[in-house]
């Protein structure tokens, strides 16, 4: 089978046990995408082989502890700032979203873990490598999760030694008010129906950019596209509105080609718009408004809009969402401090109400079992 990436050493040789755990992943039918983000993972790991001159077949949880601790300790290249508006780790005083620290998340380190563990499992089927993965599993965890019920709550266990603490994520929908000025920094009606698409069917950044014309339903105002986790053929919504963006757009750019995403780039030659493309239209406006928003948060404002929506039951939600599971889309209902800043700042200004009770109590029992008020 053909591999759409491979993962090599210094002198540009191919790393066949890489190789062959990556042939095994196309195999079980992962995603190219899931192959190169595992393959990075695994080049970080074999290069801290190299530092410490260790070969893969004699690691031990020596050469795990290592890897962890240079993770939590060095800086992330991807975290480089070029505009140098927000130092890393703070939080935005616009948007009230943290920026990314400036060493790598505890969500990297632990999928840096996994995938490790997965590659060594992988060679020890075959009788290759160590005799023990030198990734520790929680054994706690693993009987958590045995034959539990999907309705059941998960049961607490231990993490796995050198595991990270992972924090738990809270969405961040864009307020109202802040959504209609970004929307007003969208100079053309590519970038206003793009933004309408996706604000109003919930799909995901790179699901979005590869609808075609044919894949669009006007009467039923409807999308298809391919989800990104299961790689079906699957409809989102798309609202009144964002097909009259749609639309608009389409008359000014003309009906794109057969087997042509419906977005293109709008300079020289027509192509087919790009992730980093439409991430960058983004930037752009977020930046103009002194903001720090993501083609995520699209995703986030979509989703929260949705699940609170009084007439939207939350199963209804989850459809929408295409989440496998329901306390997925419960996520989207929590309230944050910053959506009370009103009812808050009217709690402060009421008067502090004294105590009362009722009359049948006496004064004299109440002062002995509470004291003098």
């Amino acid at each position: 089978m053909p591999q759409p990436y491979i993962v090599v050493d210094a002198a540009e040789r191919e790393i066949e046990p890489v190789s062959r755990y990556l042939r095994d992943l196309l195999i079980g039918d992962v995603s190219p995408l899931t192959c190169r983000s595992y393959g990075h993972d695994l080049l970080r790991w074999f290069r801290m082989l190299w530092a410490v001159d260790v070969g893969w077949e004699q690691a031990t949880e020596a050469e795990t502890a290592t890897l962890v601790g240079w993770l939590r300790t060095a800086r992330n290249p991807q975290r480089r700032r070029r505009d140098g508006t927000m130092p890393p780790g703070v939080v935005h005083p616009t948007t009230g979203k943290p920026t990314l620290g400036s060493g790598y998340a505890p969500r990297t380190i632990a999928h840096n873990l996994s995938v490790v563990h997965g590659f060594y499992a992988f060679h020890l089927l075959f009788g290759r490598g160590p005799l023990v993965n030198p990734v520790p599993e929680s054994k706690a965890r693993r009987q958590a999760l045995a034959h539990r019920s999907p309705i059941e709550a998960p049961l607490p266990h231990r993490r796995g030694r050198l595991r990270p603490k992972i924090p738990v994520r809270q969405p961040r929908a864009i307020p109202d008010a802040q959504w209609k000025k970004l929307f007003a920094q969208m100079r053309c009606p590519r970038d206003r129906a793009l933004l309408a698409c996706y604000v109003s069917s919930g799909a995901r950044a790179s699901e979005l950019l590869g609808v075609g014309v044919t894949d669009i339903d006007w009467r039923k105002g409807q999308a298809w596209l391919i989800s990104k986790g299961t790689r079906a053929r699957q409809p989102v919504p798309l609202s009144p509105e964002a097909l009259a963006y749609l639309a608009a757009y389409l008359d000014e750019a003309g009906l794109p080609g057969a087997g042509v995403p419906v977005w293109r780039t709008r300079r020289g030659e027509p192509r087919p718009l790009t992730y980093w493309a439409a991430r960058r239209i983004l930037q752009r406006a977020s930046q103009a408004l002194g903001a720090n928003w993501t083609l995520h948060d699209l995703w986030h404002t979509a989703a929260t809009r949705l699940a609170r929506d009084p007439e939207m039951t939350l199963v209804e939600v989850q459809t929408i969402l295409r989440h496998a599971h329901l306390s997925t889309t419960a996520l989207y209902t929590e309230v944050g401090l910053d959506d009370l800043i009103d009812k808050l700042a009217e709690h402060y200004a009421r008067p502090i109400q004294p105590q009362a009770w009722t009359q049948n109590y006496a004064a004299d029992d109440i002062e002995a079992v509470f004291g003098a008020g």
